[in-house]
């Protein structure tokens, strides 16, 4: 007999409501894990440990609350299962804020709120689909069909649940949102099921009371969300919080201080202060534009905020620059946030500049251009229309598919402080960039504390020489990040002839704020038995060295 048939034709209303149901239980659990674990990783850094850590957590509550369910009566158990949805709608929408509240206001508490949390969510996530095959046991009692109905419609809807919050909610939705949208897809679960349920209820009308209290609750949380959100951020941060976005890959903070004084934050970690932004920008850029045998063609990888593009655009021999950072977002901003744009002098604004998407390569948008710059930072000698590449996707792939060859690098990456962003300091990635280099090019890598975590620094050095690059170690003090360093090196060129040039250097031809032929001097010297190390590994794929020195130079692993 076809199993099929032990269904009884009355039934087969229910038998789509209750995989409707469990299709939207499936993706909202699976939706909740993701948003926590996102929130998780953008206040403590360290993705890959935030996202497994969590995830393994709420996994495993989720096979305790499977367990508790056993207690559950029988005659209650489609009022429990409503409240549970009531519950897991109120507590994830809230989830997010609970967290940045907790991160700022309880730091020595908050580890223990991030984990109940995630064991609370995933407790109930756990303990409603067994309630869901009990009493659908009463009118399927073939366990076959029983398994197949729910458990199937619940790992598609985590599918979906999965592509929808990856592909359509973290690009279009701040996290804030993400979650209360989850928690009225969850109140819906609630409200179908009660209608699916209602003659089993033995409270329907405490039913009904607990589903409008929570609509109310989390609807409330959807349309204050983001006011909630900004005032439980700004505790995080010493000055007003002027901007705070959540893209696909990262969290944008701009703050702004009472004299104007902006600073950028991603994922909670400082990228500059502009009261010495610019010590940090003109030592990227300046040393390996004046080494370069050309300057026409230049690629920025990283750099999105145009602070990089500021400096390279007041040499008038720059025909074509290729900007390479993941983040539309952050480039987005960098030409539309009257602050970012007064930082970066109208860079990505320039009228000298003509915006093209990388055709095949990029996700960008490409257009023409047409608001003012501010000039006051630039030389005034004439200038050449200059191209822009922007192309928004990962620094990685980009080496991997370019053909192009160009006469300056600037690497302006993050701290290599996630597996993912220590690639971007391996041999691989720097196997593949030498393929870019024109003769005489020049390649710079922003490299970090070289004192706080000099193992770290020293690493990215040992790296760039397996990958065949002579590099020479200069360093910096710049005041928001303290002893900073770069490496630098010449194609073609050994470091001691590098070295020379950078120390003969007798004038820089642009204007700078703070850089003087002096001071690219003094950067080449070190203290005593800085740059030795007992350590003579490298970064490559399987081995990500660069990142766990970097947690150890800043005690990262302390902290968390």
């Amino acid at each position: 007999m076809n199993c099929e048939s032990v269904i009884p034709p009355a039934r087969r209303h229910e038998r789509w409501a209750l995989g409707l149901l469990m299709f939207l239980l499936g993706g909202c659990g699976l939706a909740y894990e993701y948003t926590l674990s996102k929130i998780a990783s953008d206040l403590l850094g360290n993705s890959v440990q935030q996202w497994a850590t969590m995830i393994a957590t709420m996994l495993f509550a989720m096979g305790l609350g499977a367990d508790v369910q056993k207690h559950t009566p029988a005659n209650v158990l489609a009022d429990r299962l409503i409240s549970t949805q009531v519950m897991l709608a109120v507590l994830g929408g809230f989830g997010p804020l609970i967290m940045i509240h907790g991160f700022a206001l309880l730091p020595q508490l908050y580890i223990i709120i991030q984990y109940s949390l995630a064991f609370g969510v995933g407790m109930l996530i756990g303990y409603e689909i067994p309630l869901m095959m009990r009493i659908n046991e009463e009118d399927t009692p073939d366990m076959r069909i029983n398994l197949s109905q729910v458990l199937k419609m619940d790992y598609i809807g985590a599918l979906v649940g999965a592509l929808l919050w990856t592909f359509l909610l973290i690009r279009y939705l701040s996290i804030d949102r993400i979650s209360f949208v989850v928690g009225l897809t969850t109140m819906a679960s609630a409200i179908l099921c009660w209608f699916l349920y209602r003659k089993r209820l033995a409270r329907p009308r405490a039913r009904i009371a607990e589903i409008g209290g929570g609509l109310v609750i989390v609807s409330v949380g959807l349309i204050l969300g983001r006011s909630l959100t900004v005032k439980a951020e700004q505790f995080l941060y010493r000055d007003p919080v002027i901007t705070s976005i959540t893209s696909p890959f990262q969290h944008i903070v701009l703050t702004k201080n009472r004299i104007g004084n902006v600073r950028c934050y991603i994922n909670g970690h400082l990228q500059f202060n502009e009261a010495d932004e610019h010590i940090y920008h003109e030592n990227l850029v300046h040393p390996a534009m004046h080494l370069a045998d050309r300057r026409e063609r230049i690629l920025i990888l990283g750099g999105g905020d145009g602070l990089a593009l500021r400096e390279v655009l007041k040499y008038p021999d720059v025909r074509e620059v290729t900007l390479v950072d993941l983040d539309p977002m952050m480039t987005s901003l960098a030409t539309t946030d009257p602050d970012l744009i007064r930082l970066n002098g109208g860079s990505m604004n320039d009228p000298r500049v003509v915006k093209k998407a990388g055709a095949g390569i990029s996700a960008g948008e490409a257009y023409q251009n047409s608001q003012p710059s501010q000039h006051e930072r630039f030389a005034t000698t004439s200038h050449k229309t200059v191209k822009l590449h922007v192309i928004n996707l990962d620094a990685a792939e980009f080496v991997k598919t370019f053909t192009e060859r160009y006469d300056v690098v600037i690497m302006d990456f993050p701290d290599p402080n996630s597996p993912d962003l220590a690639k971007l300091y391996g041999r691989p990635f720097y196997d593949h960039l030498g393929n870019a280099l024109n003769p005489g090019a020049v390649i710079v890598q922003q490299s970090g504390s070289c004192f706080q975590a000099r193992e770290a620094y020293l690493c990215i050095g040992r790296t760039l020489k397996a990958a065949g690059f002579d590099v020479v170690p200069y360093r910096d003090n710049v005041p928001s990040f303290g002893e900073w360093g770069w490496w630098i090196a010449k194609s073609g060129q050994s470091a001691g002839k590098t070295r020379e040039m950078l120390a003969s250097l007798k004038e820089l031809d642009i204007p700078t704020r703070y850089l003087t032929p002096e001071l690219v001097d003094a950067s080449l010297v070190f203290g005593k038995n800085q740059l030795v190390s007992t350590n003579q590994d490298f970064t490559s794929l399987t081995q990500p060295r660069v990142y766990h020195y970097h947690l150890q130079g800043w005690n990262i692993d302390e902290i968390q």
